[in-house]
């Protein structure tokens, strides 16, 4: 039986499809607001908790502490620099075949996993060694 959405989560999921990147609820709030489709922060924040909970929206903490939300499409993997906060995407996934093991083994449901790497980008490292 498929889940019955609110018009708020329809509106969060709408505006995810169309956003080329990660984005924080901060910004779902505002840019809803700019499309005259306003609603309150703390109705954005719910509407993303039982989207991910749903598996249809995951959720990605950067080293500052600040949570960014995407459609669940495709696992992410990223180095991310603790001193700049840039984050490289990469294509490479050691953790596939463990996640069809878990799956099989544990009998749980899977939507998405991440993979994140903290250091230094070559920049900052560059600056750090002078």
């Amino acid at each position: 039986m498929k889940p019955i959405r609110t018009r708020s989560q329809e509106r969060i999921l709408n505006l995810l499809k169309s956003s080329k990147q990660s984005i924080s609820a901060q910004n779902i709030y505002v840019d809803l607001r700019h499309s005259n489709q306003s609603m309150g922060l703390a109705t954005v924040y719910r509407s993303l908790e039982a989207l991910k909970l749903e598996g249809l929206v995951q959720v990605r903490t950067l080293a500052n502490g600040e949570a960014l939300y995407s459609l669940v499409q495709q696992d992410k993997h990223h180095l991310t620099c603790l001193q700049c906060g840039n984050s490289i995407a990469i294509d490479q996934c050691p953790v596939h075949q463990l996640e069809t093991e878990l799956e099989t083994n544990q009998n749980f449901k899977i939507f998405y996993h991440t993979l994140e790497f903290f250091g230094l980008c070559e920049k900052c490292h560059a600056e750090q060694a002078c």
